[in-house]
């Protein structure tokens, strides 16, 4: 104890930063919701320090530590697949960690700045900084603290607010916990404000949870299809060398046939065929034959050259009135690239790094909003891997398009088994529990799912392994409040709540100088 009272600096650096490491726990495939709670305690913890420096010192090794823990699995790819040097890839996942704490600083000069300290103002700084961390570069919005609610009683949030409602929920308790331990350190005997500092997250922590009793959609049972995701479980070493590309066709034929005539839809994944769409004409041609002699449907990722321009891809074979042939098939076009993994930003400045991410060409840009994929008069509200993790985007698509399911194919076989692929599949749960529509996740290694509408995982097929996964999926009749507004309301709440703040303040201040 007299190491703490002594060292302050010291203590509040330490605490912040193992606070900040143990974030990790919250999300999959660990799953302890309420460590988010103690990790984002953490964080205002670091902001509310006294002194400035010690605060920015502190909320920097907070950032550190949660982002070099729970974001590691990226140098999984460099080393296996790009040929980088074991520290190298770690200095990588440094620097990603801490351009990431860039926008913590940010978060903690505002708070400093204007002297927010109340629970609601802090919660309603960060929601517009992780606005920022979502947008600027187009984005990293991964491992923000709503998605680990997707499991904890407090889910019902996520269906009016989406996530960024519970990443504010999150941060608003953990306010009120930071303001009562604060109280307690300092012995305060202000029993009034201990009883606060309690009282008012708990009963709002007790109307979240009732928010989970309510249902803003209902199962469709007169819309139900048969859909079978195909898991072909193709080592990501082996998948774009020509020399085991026979074999990849072997292993879809066998996987495939028996399903034609057993299902509406057959599901492949992320480009699921190593090579260009265009030079796959024949296999194309013969699926679709098959599918339209037994009235079924391919839903099948590729890659596709298109004037000179090529694109992350997603077409259906075997609609009627459509051909491959003919090119009046539908499509979906990725929109949402991964920099550095689908395309180097900044033009030539950076077209070095081709060579670190094994990046042939960069890809092109689909449209930000694209009509629902239809297969066998059932549509699809599509996503390929990276950008199912932007909610507005499907948020968007979904209130355009209204389909009858989200559908998302990926390729996590780049992250091998590390946890990235676990953090993924929660934040596609996220979207199903958002939106109230079933979503459909088809993989190449894993991990292959059927979500229900409430983001609760249906069934699942063994990571790692070939294999099959079939379900009848029920759609769903009526709409979130998510779907309708997105994000507009938890962004009008923060807007306003810091208005208010920012006035009382001045108001305040001028009784003060009177």
């Amino acid at each position: 104890m007299n190491f703490v009272k002594n060292n302050l600096k010291v203590t509040a650096y330490l605490v912040s930063f193992l606070l900040g490491c143990i974030g990790v726990f919250a999300y999959s495939p660990f799953d302890y919701w309420g460590v988010a709670y103690l990790c984002a305690f953490g964080l205002i913890f670091a902001i509310m320090q006294q002194n400035h420096k010690v605060a920015y010192r502190a909320v920097l090794l907070w950032s550190l530590g949660y982002f070099c823990c729970g974001v590691n699995w990226v140098s999984v790819s460099m080393m296996q697949f790009g040929g980088v040097p074991e520290l190298v890839s770690y200095v990588a996942v440094g620097l990603l960690a801490f351009y990431l704490a860039l926008y913590n600083l940010l978060f903690c000069w505002i708070v400093k700045r204007f002297k927010f300290n109340h629970p609601l103002a802090i919660a309603s700084i960060f929601t517009f900084t992780e606005y920022l961390r979502g947008t600027v570069f187009t984005g990293f919005p991964w491992l923000q603290f709503g998605y680990t609610q997707i499991d904890s009683p407090f889910y019902g949030l996520a269906s009016i607010l989406g996530v960024e409602g519970l990443t504010f929920f999150v941060m608003l308790v953990s306010g009120y916990l930071v303001k009562f331990f604060y109280q307690f350190v300092k012995n305060n005997k202000n029993y009034t404000a201990y009883v606060k500092h309690l009282i008012t997250p708990s009963l709002i922590a007790v109307i979240v949870v009732g928010l989970q009793y309510i249902n803003w959609v209902k199962q469709d049972d007169v819309k139900q299809t048969k859909i079978a995701l195909v898991q072909p479980n193709i080592e990501q070493k082996l998948k774009w060398n020509p020399n085991y590309f026979q074999q990849h066709i072997v292993t879809y034929q066998n996987l495939i046939l028996p399903l034609v005539n057993k299902n509406d839809v057959i599901i492949l994944p992320e480009s699921a065929f190593p090579a260009l769409e265009n030079n796959l004409s024949p296999l194309f041609e013969s699926l679709e034959q098959i599918a339209k002699l037994n009235k079924t449907t391919f839903i099948i990722g590729t890659l596709n050259s298109q004037n000179n321009n090529m694109y992350n891809s997603t077409i259906v074979l075997g609609n009627d009135q459509q051909s491959f042939a003919e090119q009046t098939i539908v499509r979906y076009n990725k929109h949402h690239l991964v920099p550095f993994g689908e395309y180097v930003p900044f033009g030539h400045l950076l077209d070095w790094l081709r060579n670190v991410f094994i990046l042939p060409i960069n890809l092109s840009q689909g449209d930000f909003i694209q009509a629902p994929l239809k297969a066998n008069n059932a549509t699809f509200n599509m996503a390929i891997c990276y950008e199912i993790i932007f909610g507005n985007q499907v948020q968007q698509n979904q209130w355009q398009g209204n389909a009858d399911y989200l559908l998302t194919i990926s390729n996590d076989a780049w992250f091998g088994d590390s946890i990235g692929p676990w953090q993924h599949l929660q934040m596609a749960r996220m979207r199903a529990l958002e939106l109230g529509k079933p979503l459909i996740r088809a993989t190449n290694t894993g991990i292959t799912v059927f979500v229900d509408h409430q983001g609760k995982i249906l069934k699942q097929a063994p990571q790692f392994k070939e294999s099959v996964l079939s379900h009848t999926l029920s759609s769903t009749v009526g709409k979130t409040p998510f779907t309708i507004w997105g994000n507009w309301v938890i962004y009008l709440l923060a807007l306003t709540i810091l208005i208010v703040t920012f006035i009382r303040q001045r108001y305040a201040v001028s009784r003060l100088s009177h």
